[in-house]
């Protein structure tokens, strides 16, 4: 066998193997939530239920409301990733594309606050959220997040690969710079978009601790917080947890089989260039 073939059979096994780790715990999951409360306290543990049941998610269902807190969720994901999609794409042309003074100052001041960690700014977030009477309110959730660091440098960084040369000639043409960029830049971007419109519903749908800081009445409640109902003083009704975090992550994973092919492009296209 060949040095080559051999090297990529070994390197295939590895990649398996992680992909196997990394692929447990939702599949552990899922063969619980069909378990009752009872086997999954068992001290003999096997991976398939002795007994499937559909009740675990009947239960989920009707325990709670659990539909309104899903809506809630899927909506306020789907809000937040387009604004802030459009809001990263715009800023990352603008700081490629555009030449003004403090433009790389600028630049540099975004991309420092990505080494700052989310939970430094919770206070002074939590400050002015109470000062505007956004508490409780859906706009408290998503104006804090408009604008994200991580989504314009990969903006900008795909914006690199845009060539000048069509810029100019739409120029020319008596294009304006929103023409240009609605119907020339953003089509060119679709890798790059589709990328960040994984990450950023990902970020939203199981975003936790600000959501539970700022939303307190119950019909406004997102499904990551209202998840804490399965959990009581005393127990945890892990059977009815395990259903619901099943239900609970398909958008994610809709999300991610619709936008696989230009996800795995647009992480090649916003590489850093040197």
């Amino acid at each position: 066998m060949k040095p080559a073939k051999m090297k990529s059979i070994g390197l295939n096994a590895v990649l398996l193997i992680f992909s196997g780790i990394t692929i447990l715990p939702f599949l552990w999951m899922l063969a619980f939530s069909f378990k009752t409360n009872a086997e999954i306290s068992a001290l003999s543990q096997r991976f398939l239920p002795r007994h499937p049941t559909w009740d675990n998610y009947a239960n989920a269902l009707t325990r709670m409301a659990f539909l309104r807190y899903f809506f809630n969720s899927l909506s306020y994901a789907l809000v937040l990733s387009v604004i802030t999609i459009y809001t990263s794409a715009i800023s990352g042309f603008v700081l490629c594309k555009y030449r003004f003074r403090g433009r790389k100052l600028l630049f540099g001041m975004i991309l420092s606050t990505m080494m700052v960690p989310g939970v430094v700014t919770i206070i002074p977030r939590y400050s002015m959220m109470r000062a505007l009477g956004w508490l409780n309110q859906f706009q408290a959730l998503i104006v804090p997040s408009l604008f994200t660091s991580f989504g314009i440098f990969m903006m900008r960084q795909s914006c690199t690969a845009v060539p000048d040369e069509i810029l100019e000639a739409a120029r020319i043409d008596g294009a304006n710079e929103f023409y240009i960029f609605h119907r020339i830049v953003l089509p060119m971007l679709r890798n790059a978009v589709a990328s960040m419109a994984i990450f950023q519903f990902l970020w939203a749908w199981e975003d936790y601790l600000w959501p539970y800081l700022m939303i307190r009445s119950e019909s406004k409640q997102l499904l990551s917080i209202a998840l804490n109902m399965f959990s009581g003083r005393f127990s945890t009704d892990y059977a009815g947890l395990f259903a619901a975090t099943s239900i609970a992550i398909i958008p994610v994973v809709i999300c991610y089989l619709v936008f696989q092919k230009q996800f795995i492009q647009g992480i090649a296209s916003s590489a850093v260039k040197g």
